[in-house]
Parts: structure tokens; sequence; C-alpha cells
């Protein structure tokens, strides 16, 4: 779409001349929705990046405790060689008919991107406004918070349900208008999952012009259903997946999303397609080459699982509360009334990282599982700051 016709349309739903720079400014660069963004609104939440420390167990950030699998590694080492090419042998395209594969999606609804930061902020730039809001669960990953609230619209943040999902009936009653409806399944921090159901209520109810977007980025730690087929069907609903969590690539940056084409192409009529093409081809060569690994993948996740019921029941012998529910790699976790801050410097302090609190559950703190060895030292960490 050219220019002109995205700022008259901008203009159409509600924003004012000053706004429509600000996107303009945001959005007119093919790498200005990347992590940049991300960062970012983090900031403007009031929340570091988290940092790490050589030597200590990172329990902050929603890594996976391994890297990528040998398939993939071997498949980005080989591709190196030729990384004076962008695209030396069709590797995006062989990216995108791997997830045609595996996901049974129809190519054209496929969009690759690096990591969904990007897709994320992207969503709430296009599909909230001034005259049309964005409503989301708290809580939550916060950082689509930020990008509404920039954009100008009314942003709304319910609580979740009394079982930990989102509760989409008293979502959609918070802003019947909403342009957008943002569903995180299994929810960052909480791990707890969302019924299909609920989801598919939500698109027969809300206004027929509106954008259910589900993030799925830890869809793989769990056996729920996942949405991503039905996105295929629908021109109201986009799925989000990313590489950086179970498949151990957050630094590579790779993800992608799965609509109808009309969606995505709303999405991309601000800076045409090129931050989705012009991606670093040995994370697309390695994603390629793990997405069919069902096998190693089941693995992954049943050590983790094995890892985080451990580690639960541990902190619960030990008098700590742990939310209930997690179907992801992280557990909420409450100190017995000390303040999580002075937690997460006291673990800090034995070479233990863990990670913040959010404003909707202040007094707990949300640990990201790791290994078995990893978690045995959290838990000896945790023993010696309880004996102190």
């Amino acid at each position: 779409m050219a220019g002109q016709d995205w700022r008259e349309d901008a203009g159409a739903r509600g924003y004012s001349r000053r706004q429509i720079g600000r996107v303009a400014a945001l959005l007119g660069g093919g790498l200005a929705m990347s992590g940049i963004v991300g960062e970012w609104a983090l900031q403007a939440q009031g929340l570091a990046v988290p940092q790490s420390v050589p030597g200590a167990v990172r329990l902050n950030a929603n890594e996976c405790w391994t890297g990528p699998f040998a398939a993939g590694i071997a498949a980005a080492s080989a591709v190196l060689a030729q990384a004076n090419r962008y695209e030396p042998d069709g590797e995006l395209d062989k990216f995108l008919a791997m997830v045609s594969r595996v996901e049974g999606v129809p190519k054209d609804t496929v969009l690759a991107w690096p990591g969904s930061s990007d897709p994320l902020s992207r969503c709430a730039v296009t599909f909230a406004s001034p005259t049309r809001g964005l409503v989301t669960g708290d809580p939550t990953f916060e950082v689509i918070w930020a990008t509404g609230a920039w954009v100008g619209a009314k942003v709304s943040r319910v609580p979740l349900a009394a079982d930990g999902g989102h509760d989409v009936r008293a979502m959609l009653a918070a802003d019947p208008d909403a342009g957008l409806f943002y569903i995180c399944t299994p929810n960052n921090p909480t791990g707890t999952v969302t019924a299909r159901a609920d989801i598919e209520w939500l698109l027969t109810n809300k206004r027929a012009d509106a954008v259910v977007l589900v993030d799925e980025a830890y869809i793989h730690w769990t056996d729920a259903p996942s949405l991503i087929r039905l996105a295929a069907t629908r021109t109201d609903l986009i799925v989000m997946r990313t590489f950086s969590k179970l498949f151990g690539m957050a630094g590579m940056r790779l993800g992608y999303t799965v609509a109808a084409p009309a969606l995505h192409e709303r999405m991309m009529r601000y800076d045409g397609r090129l931050v989705t093409t012009m991606l670093p081809i040995p994370a697309v060569a390695c994603g390629t080459a793990s997405l069919p690994l069902s096998s190693e993948i089941a693995a992954r996740r049943a050590a983790m699982i094995a890892a985080r019921d451990a580690t639960s029941a541990h902190l619960v012998r030990r008098g700590l509360t742990v939310m209930a529910g997690s179907h992801a790699n992280m557990l909420m976790v409450g100190w017995a009334g000390r303040d999580p801050k002075a937690v997460v410097a006291a673990l800090a302090g034995q070479g233990v990282q863990i990670g913040r609190s959010w404003t909707a559950l202040p007094a707990m703190s949300r640990v990201t599982i790791g290994s078995e060895a990893e978690m045995a030292k959290f838990c000896g960490a945790v023993d010696r700051m309880l004996a102190s």
C-alpha cells in the first residue's frame, strides 16, 4: 500500500497528525520493529532487560537451558560458509515449506520473523488505534501494553480467570469495540493455558472486524491444542510462534506467524516485507532442521516437566507458594512474606538468578525452569536463604 494510502487509513482510524508521524517514524525502516521495540517497550514499563552474570545459574529469562538441537546446529554451521549471500539457496522458502508441512497449513498463510517482538508490537500498531482499543489478560507479557499505549489506544488489562486462563467474557465486556484482543497461551508469566473453546467463543462474539492474536511462544512445552490450523481458515485470527523457547534459539531470533494472507498484508503495509525476508540465514536453516524433530522435542519437553515438577514439590515442602497450573517452562513462586526483591538479591548472592514480579502478582517471582542440575542448585540456594 502506498504511503499516502496508509496515512489516510490511519487518519480514518482516529490517529492525529502527530500520532501518524510517530508511527511513520517507528515503522519507516525494515528493522525498526525488531528487538529494538521489545527492549524499548520493556523500558517503557519500568522493566530492565534481563542481564546475565558470568557463571551464574540463569533462571531470570524465558530461555531454554540448552542450545539448539544437533541437527539445527549442523544446518546453521553448514550455511555459515555462504553467509556472504543474503540467501544462498532458497533457505527462506524451505523454511516456509517446512512450517507448512509440520503445522498442516497452506504455505501462503505463513510469514517468518526475527523472533516474535516485531509481530507482537506490529499487531498493536496495525489493529489497535485511538478509536479501537487493545484488550489483554493481566498478568501477561507486557510489551504489547506499551506499544498499544504509544499509538494512543485504550489498553484494557483484565484479570485472569480463576483457573489461570484468560477470562474472555470479561475481556470482551471490558471493551466491546476493541480492535485487538491478545491471548498468550500458555501465558507468560503464569504458564497457564486458555481453553480453545474460550478462544473460539471470543472469535464468535467479538466484533467481526476485530482481530484476535494468540501468542503460542510456549506451546511446545505442553500438549494443549494449538490454534494454528484454525488461524489458516479465518480472517480474524493470528497465531504467533517463536524458536526462542523450547528450540533453544533465543539468540538467533527466529519466529513465524500463521494468518490469512490479507491480515499479513495489513501488517506489512507500513514498510513492505523487508523485515520478513531479510532474516539471518543460519537461524532460518537451524529452524528448518529443528521443526520436524518430534522425538527430540518430546524428550526436551519431558525433561523440563520433570525438573519443573520436582522443583515445585520442593518449594511447597519448604512452605512456599507455587501458582498452580503451569504448562510452560516457568513457575510463579511466593516467598512466605519475604520481599521478592530481597529474595532476588539473596539468591543472586549465591550465584542463582531468578526473574521478576508482575504488577498483578507483586508478592511472587517468575522462575524459569533450567536443567535438572540447575534446578538442584536453585533449590539448594533457596534452602540456605530460608535457613539464614
